[in-house]
């Protein structure tokens, strides 16, 4: 087993049409404003740019993210990252009762030296990690579409 890969899977249920969960999550530079986790999205050009993550352990990840299809009308965003990070992520967002359902899937391999250096020990601490940033991110972007 390669310890250093991971697989995660989110499902976030919204009570908003999937067109306005869709606008808000393909506008990369306003996460910061919902979601608390990500700490800095930095622009390169129309499909790159910088992200910064830093979610209840004492680490920061820096990656760079890189449209790979945008695909409003299959409710598709995927992209592929490299840096702190290797691999891709995706949202799909489709109807789903009153709202939309957001499928977050990510498959990665961490290349940032300490998180490699604790994979095997830290694993549960590092997935755990993520669930309280999705958790945390489910809920900023209900309410920034609350908001909107």
């Amino acid at each position: 087993m390669d310890w250093t890969h991971y697989r995660f899977r989110s499902l976030w249920t919204l009570p908003t049409p999937p067109a306005a969960v869709f606008a808000a999550l393909e506008r990369p530079e306003d996460y910061p404003r919902w979601w608390p986790q990500v700490r800095t999205v930095t622009r390169l050009d129309d499909t790159t740019g910088v992200i910064t993550v830093r979610s209840a352990l004492p680490y920061a990840l820096t990656f760079t993210a890189r449209s790979v299809r945008h695909d409003p009308a299959a409710g598709v965003l995927e992209i592929a990252m490299t840096g702190d990070l290797d691999g891709w992520a995706r949202w799909t967002v489709t109807a789903g009762g009153p709202g939309s359902l957001a499928r977050y899937e990510q498959d990665v391999h961490v290349n940032k030296p300490l998180l490699r250096r604790l994979a095997v020990p830290g694993r549960p601490l590092f997935r755990a990690n993520h669930r309280m940033m999705m958790r945390a991110g489910r809920r900023g972007l209900a309410a920034y579409l609350q908001a909107v």
